[in-house]
């Protein structure tokens, strides 16, 4: 992360935006990646806002690392400084919106107008006709955002084409008009089935990138030019230690970012897979970030190596993180949507339920003694306990008490995934042995 005296670069880029969750946003910009990746050209994605399912899918489509922008949690400098690195090497750039195009504060479109990248908005039109034109010239007259075009997803027949072209306002082109998939992307209750669980998800890609070809959406869009920007390389905080890290269809949220800013600061990285039961690896400090602990959980119950590891590990006094299906981990047990309960590493008095409906959504940030992590929080799990939070997140929206925010010894546990990139140091702190006690925010 250095800066320098660079020019600006040159690069055909498109945000795939969309009305609403739901529109094939993802379908279509994993079709886009693949289509343009099987022609040899180097093809870099990135997911707008917070999301670790997306990310998945589009980086087996386009064959790189896909890193979250957002204006406020990743930030304008930093989205910047990605933008640019990947500019000066692709050939191709795609955003893929969260949510709809005006959605949220700051919103896809925001950071769409940040950097001069044109909006193709996805619209579902496998159940209308003629509001498809009505929808699409709201999307572009709601405000003054470059518009490049709409692409219907789910279009059933030529004449159904046909009757949506005929619904356009003359300044709207129809960028593409994608069928139905035969293969389409299966979901569950936090979004996309995980990449790694889909054996054939290459075939699906294939076929996706067939219906992008038969769609007629085979050209490049125009270059956009995007800036370098400057900041200051991280300082070596981490030099030396090792940290070790549960990554697997469990535990499996883990933005690349975050690895990346460990690694700066010249962290060692030792994975390891809570599901085939391994012991925490030997290591100075300890990451469980967020998963599908309730989907694995009589699996994570049956395995006591790694619980027994992670016991210990505590008992050491070595710093751990845990974040979301971490922390539901280190509770006594967990119970499934079913009512099943099952038992975990218990660091943590209580229980966490899973349930139907979700329990939290939204950006939220934790002040530490060297500086504000942001991040967010999405989960449909509750916890019921008597441990008493150390200090609670705040929501960014209405600046209201977030997520809870626990410590016991050199554990700290909380709903909320940050970010580290938004403050390093405050990242850093989390695993070293130092004291994190501070008035409440």
């Amino acid at each position: 992360m250095t800066g320098a005296a660079q020019q600006t670069r040159a690069c055909p880029a498109l945000f795939i935006a969309g009305i609403a969750s739901g529109q094939g946003k993802t379908t279509v910009t994993a079709a886009l990646a693949r289509y343009h990746s099987a022609r040899g050209l180097r093809v870099r994605v990135f997911k707008s806002g917070p999301d670790f399912l997306d990310p998945m899918i589009l980086q087996a489509a386009c064959g790189q690392a896909v890193e979250n922008l957002d204006l406020w949690m990743v930030g304008i400098a930093h989205s910047r400084a990605l933008l640019y690195a990947a500019a000066c090497a692709s050939d191709l750039i795609l955003i893929e919106g969260a949510m709809g195009l005006y959605d949220g504060k700051p919103s896809g479109a925001d950071l769409a107008e940040a950097f001069g990248v044109p909006v193709a908005a996805v619209i579902d039109a496998g159940a209308m006709a003629e509001t498809f034109g009505a929808l699409a010239l709201g999307l572009k007259s709601f405000r003054n955002t470059l518009f490049a075009g709409v692409i219907a997803n789910r279009v059933a027949s030529a004449g159904h084409r046909a009757m949506l072209e005929q619904s356009l306002p003359p300044d709207i082109p129809m960028l593409a008009a994608i069928g139905k998939a035969a293969l389409p992307l299966p979901e569950r209750h936090l979004g996309l089935v995980q990449a790694a669980e889909l054996p054939d998800l290459l075939q699906r890609l294939d076929a996706l990138a067939k219906l992008v070809e038969e769609g007629g959406f085979t050209a490049l869009p125009p270059p956009v030019l995007f800036e370098p920007s400057a900041y200051e390389t991280l300082p070596p905080t981490l030099f030396g230690l090792t940290i070790a890290v549960a990554r697997d269809a469990a535990f499996s949220f883990i933005y690349p970012g975050n690895l990346a800013t460990l690694r700066e600061m010249g962290a060692q990285l030792a994975f390891f897979s809570p599901l085939a039961d391994d012991a925490v690896p030997a290591a100075d400090a300890l990451w469980l970030p967020g998963g599908y602990p309730e989907l694995h959980a009589e699996r994570l119950s049956a395995n006591l190596v790694w619980r027994d590891s992670v016991r210990a590990f505590h008992a050491a006094g070595k710093p751990m993180l845990a974040e979301c299906g971490g922390m539901m981990s280190l509770f006594e047990s967990l119970e499934t949507v079913a009512g099943q309960g099952f038992a975990m590493a218990s660091l943590l008095q209580g229980r966490t339920i899973m349930q139907k409906k979700l329990a939290a959504l939204g950006m939220q940030s934790v002040a530490w003694p060297k500086g504000t992590l942001r991040g967010h929080t999405f989960h449909y799990s509750r916890t019921e306990t008597q441990v008493a939070p150390e200090r609670f997140a705040v929501k960014t929206r209405d600046g209201a008490v977030g997520e809870a925010v626990y410590r016991r010894g050199a554990l700290t546990a909380s709903y909320m995934h940050a970010y580290f990139p938004s403050c390093p140091a405050a990242a850093a702190a989390l695993f070293c042995v130092v004291s994190l006690a501070v008035p409440h925010a």
